[in-house]
């Protein structure tokens, strides 16, 4: 700085942080208050999800391999078990979706092998292939045809006609 600067304009900063005047002796409300709210919900509800937390660490189950127990097919129903039909329809359509998947990881295999051999995949992904042309076979007979509203009764039906054909 230079020697000649106005000294009013720019005061020396204080040397010692000022003390700060209480102007009440009470303590402030708003402290107390998020004291009380910190002990007496916000820690007891962090310390319990935190147990529970390290109980459900120890015994974790993936939700994507969710098990569910075979119920009886619709041919097995009573008549007028409309639990046991909705049972049955529920167990259909997860059966429906586990052959879309099948059907898809088949395809997605022949794909890689199509990519990797490149213009000698005939010869050399002919185990895909077939596996490939079987399962859209199975599929095909088990869901084609079926139409925009497949349900299990449909699908009964549908496997009824076909052995009556074969039976003809």
């Amino acid at each position: 700085m230079p020697a000649d600067f106005d000294k009013g304009a720019y005061p020396e900063p204080p040397r010692q942080t000022p003390v700060v005047d209480k102007q009440t002796a009470l303590p402030n409300p708003a402290l107390i208050l998020s004291k009380l709210f910190y002990y007496s919900v916000d820690l007891p509800v962090t310390t319990f999800r935190g147990v529970v937390d390290n109980i459900r660490a120890k015994n974790r189950s993936v939700y994507y391999h969710q098990k569910f127990r075979r119920v009886p097919d619709l041919t097995e129903c009573q008549e007028g078990d409309y639990t046991c039909y909705y049972e049955a329809e529920m167990q259909w359509r997860r059966d429906y979706k586990v052959d879309q998947e099948i059907v898809k990881v088949v395809q997605e295999r022949l794909r890689a092998c199509q990519q990797r051999e490149g213009g000698s995949y005939q010869q050399n992904c002919a185990k895909e292939i077939q596996q490939f042309n079987e399962t859209t076979r199975n599929f095909q007979l088990r869901y084609g045809d079926l139409g925009a509203y497949a349900s299990g009764r449909k699908c009964l039906m549908k496997q009824k006609e076909r052995m009556m054909a074969a039976q003809a």
